[in-house]
């Protein structure tokens, strides 16, 4: 009796031991399924961003006696700070995700150290790309509206396809930030449920 008792604890056992390593393996191939997402998310917007330049021709009206003359403008990625540092930081971000994807494939050892560090660098991924999305809905958000009070005209209404690239690439940004931080909340979850 005792020995079938002892049988049925260690089974028991057992099943909890396999039902642990079954959600750390479903948890470890979402991990990579967000890593790749957060990868995609990030080289999309700084493709986006880096190709962006539009040129458009303005008719400037110098006196109302003469008729206007056209003048060539350009709008391109570099010239406002925030969109370089929206590029800069989602090559950052995409270069990251690809290196920690595949240093997580290579891991077999589960390594602690790394796991931690990468828990690490997901949080400060996370946190430039909220950053840079900010500063380029920032800069967007005046490019849209003007601002009256310090006689900042709206451009998008002659860059038009410039500033829904802007737009495009913030959102795309904004995305893998929310991507990295799930990798975060996903390593927290996973670090109570991870097996002794």
């Amino acid at each position: 009796m005792e020995v079938e008792r002892r049988r049925v604890k260690m089974e028991d056992g057992k099943n909890e031991e396999m039902k642990k390593m079954g959600n750390y393996d479903n948890n470890n191939k979402v991990e990579m399924v967000f890593r790749v997402l957060g990868f995609v998310l990030s080289f999309v917007a700084a493709i986006v961003v880096g190709l962006n330049k539009q040129t458009k021709v303005v008719p400037l009206t110098v006196s109302l006696n003469l008729h206007p003359l056209d003048y060539t403008f350009t709008a391109k990625w570099h010239y406002l700070s925030a969109f370089v540092y929206l590029l800069a930081i989602n090559i950052i971000a995409s270069s990251y995700s690809f290196v920690s994807l595949f240093l997580l494939l290579k891991n077999k050892s589960k390594d602690n150290i790394l796991g931690l560090l990468i828990i690490v660098f997901d949080t400060v991924m996370a946190a430039l790309l909220f950053s840079s999305s900010g500063a380029a809905a920032a800069v967007g958000v005046i490019a849209y509206h003007g601002n009256s009070h310090v006689q900042w005209n709206k451009v998008c209404d002659i860059y038009g396809r410039f500033c829904k690239q802007v737009a495009a690439s913030t959102v795309l940004s904004l995305a893998g930030a929310v991507v990295f931080m799930l990798l975060v909340v996903l390593a927290s979850v996973g670090l109570q449920k991870r097996p002794n």
